[in-house]
Formats: structure tokens, sequence, C-alpha cells
């Protein structure tokens, strides 16, 4: 069966921060992504300390492991973001905003936290997604 995804319509600030604030989901497969960081891009260039760089190519190695499972990051509904100053939360929602263009936005959760596992590592994403 096919996944049929529905995103709750969001308020204006919900939209502003690009994130639903429910999606609701039935039938597909359910694919529990581990938490994923980097801290060098996908040419193998050291990316430690670059909070821009890091998120989208965070995002870009979450949509080649969904497209390992039969789907997309356009599957994604929900996700935890965990960043390590709360200064990187406006640019993060940019990031978001820039990634899902289509205003289709995952539910998630902004946390800041003292550190990553290691040095240089800004961002850690988990996620959800029905395939």
């Amino acid at each position: 069966m096919a996944a049929k995804i529905e995103y709750l319509k969001g308020t204006d600030f919900q939209k502003s921060r690009a994130f639903s604030p429910a999606v609701i989901t039935e039938g597909g497969r359910t694919v529990w992504l581990a938490g994923h960081t980097t801290s060098v891009d996908e040419e193998g260039r050291d990316i430690s300390g670059n909070f821009e760089a890091q998120t989208r190519t965070i995002f870009a190695f979450m949509d080649k492991t969904l497209r390992r499972a039969g789907g997309s990051l356009a599957n994604l509904v929900t996700m935890t973001v965990f960043i390590t100053d709360p200064r990187y939360g406006d640019t993060f929602v940019k990031l978001r905003g820039d990634i899902f263009k289509d205003g289709r936005y995952p539910a998630s959760a902004l946390i800041t936290i003292t550190a990553l596992a290691r040095p240089g590592v800004l961002v850690e994403i988990q996620g959800v997604a029905v395939v």
C-alpha cells in the first residue's frame, strides 16, 4: 500500500518557521533515520565549524539514505534537530525552508545542546519518514 501523507496546515508563525504542527500518515513503510552529523561535505572537504554546510550536507545524506529505502527527503514526516548554539536556530529555519520548497514541512523539534559527539560538529538531525 502506498503511503498517504497529510500535512496539517500551520499557523502563519509555523509556516514562517518552516514546520508543520502535525503530519498524518496512513499505509507505507516507516523508516527511522539515525541521527546524522558530518564534519566533511560530499566531496570529503572539511566543513568543521560551518553550520550551513553541515546542515545542507546532512540533508543530502539523509536523502541518499531514504532513496536506498525507496523514498526521498520528501517522505520525511518528523525530525529532531540538535544545534550547539541557539543563534543557529534562525539559520536552520531558513535552510529547512530552502530544502522543503513545496511547503510540506516535516513536524519538528529544535533543541539546543552543549555539544555533539565530535569537535566541530554543530548540528545533528534525526528523523522518521513514511515511504
